[in-house]
């Protein structure tokens, strides 16, 4: 273990429990971010640099995102309509803020899920692996407590549909139990009673 972080070591859930009160930060999940040239975010692995960072990351078992300020920074001057045909030219198709988003998630094990009435979307952070009633439970405890099922759509099913409504009309909405597992990009309906 000689100068390797805690993490590389390959520790078993029981071992893992066992140096959990120990704090150590090289337990901690990384990711390394670097910034590149725009010239360079396309194919950021012929950058030597980048390539030795990739290396490193990959020794310690840890993620590696490539950002180019400068393209992020462009990014947000352009109107949303043209950020992908920019991103296209580039050769990429997803910012870096988004990748580094996307990695973040990945890495800390969260997922998303969505709510939507008459009046607001609205999306919601929870642990993979938690159940229907778990996630409703991070809008309010009621909902977890009264939970009785949710009823589920995905995220591409919703937005072919336009709304919930019409994604019941067509079928594509599903009732889901106590033990549903949400997945990435649900939009959920909870029916709960108090």
């Amino acid at each position: 273990m000689d100068g390797k972080p805690a993490r590389s070591v390959g520790l078993t859930d029981y071992e893992k429990d066992a140096v959990k009160h120990l704090c150590l930060l090289t337990m901690k999940p990384i990711i390394y971010v670097a910034n590149v040239a725009e010239s360079d975010l396309a194919e950021p692995g012929y950058n030597p640099h980048v390539n030795e960072l990739m290396n490193l990351a990959s020794e310690l078992q840890s993620g590696i995102v490539t950002i180019s300020a400068q393209v992020e920074s462009e990014l947000t001057e352009l109107p949303s309509e043209e950020r992908t045909e920019y991103l296209k030219s580039l050769g990429v198709s997803e910012s870096g803020l988004g990748n580094l988003i996307r990695e973040t998630y990945s890495l800390l094990g969260l997922r998303t899920y969505f709510t939507s009435g008459e009046k607001e979307s609205k999306a919601w952070t929870i642990l993979a692996g938690m159940t229907a009633p778990q996630a409703a439970g991070v809008i309010h405890s009621d909902f977890e407590k009264g939970f009785i099922r949710a009823e589920t759509v995905s995220y591409d099913d919703f937005v072919t549909s336009g709304s919930l409504a019409a994604a019941r009309e067509k079928g594509l909405l599903r009732s889901d139990g106590k033990d549903y597992i949400v997945q990435e990009g649900d939009v959920m309906l909870f029916r709960f009673n108090v």
